[in-house]
């Protein structure tokens, strides 16, 4: 099969689409250079002029996840900052792992899925991103002081949320937007505290951490495209 010519973001994108593709299918050990270049229709050497492994490839992929998942965290708080709020900002963004199977990998180490991808370039951004909304939420008053190391705390049980998912028995199980209500009432009830912030306090926060969110894409685009 001949390859096709594309414009160099345009032809980067096609090959990431190509690589999630066979990544849900297969996992990252089965996975090879020439089936993404074959999948995305372009010769093996042109998938190298854009990353120089398959790892980097792949590390190129989770991050162009990362950063339409951000996108949709911003744009949801400048649509209305009550978003803010720990147990509606968990409900969004259980909801939006949920529609995308390769950041929940991430998130709960899939080694299966995703082999030695399971922590990307950026972790080490993603975590001082994480403080960050820890010490703005806190500013604000928007979680309980009175919660032993409640970053910890708070962190372990909406990861359970993420590794319980689809483990259930399908007598029990739970569609994804009840999963998101019972993490949102959780959080709500556990961590959040029992007055609700003022319409100024939470325009305010979101306005930060619209601001965190803006700082995260320009890095993540760099390594993707760059």
């Amino acid at each position: 099969m001949q390859s096709k010519e594309y414009p160099l973001r345009e032809r980067a994108d096609r090959i990431l689409d190509a690589a999630g593709e066979l990544l849900l299918r297969h996992g990252y050990r089965k996975v090879t250079v020439d089936d993404i270049a074959a999948r995305a229709e372009v010769g093996k050497g042109t998938v190298y002029l854009h990353w120089r492994t398959k790892h980097e490839l792949f590390d190129a992929l989770l991050l162009r996840e990362s950063i339409e998942l951000v996108e949709e965290f911003a744009a949801l708080m400048r649509e209305d900052p009550a978003n803010v709020q720990p147990h509606r900002f968990a409900r969004v963004a259980f909801l939006g792992m949920c529609r995308k199977p390769l950041l929940r990998a991430v998130l709960t180490t899939d080694l299966d899925l995703l082999g030695k991808l399971a922590k990307h370039p950026m972790r080490s951004h993603d975590l001082l991103a994480a403080e960050r909304f820890f010490r703005v939420a806190d500013r604000y008053g928007l979680l309980r002081t009175d919660v032993p190391n409640l970053p910890y705390t708070m962190t372990a049980v909406q990861t359970g949320f993420y590794v319980l998912d689809g483990s259930e028995s399908t007598e029990s199980a739970l569609d994804e937007e009840s999963r998101a209500d019972a993490l949102a009432f959780a959080v709500r009830e556990v961590f959040e505290p029992a007055e609700q912030p003022s319409r100024e306090v939470l325009t305010a926060a979101a306005t930060e951490f619209i601001s965190i969110f803006t700082e995260l894409v320009p890095p993540y685009r760099k390594w993707i495209y760059d």
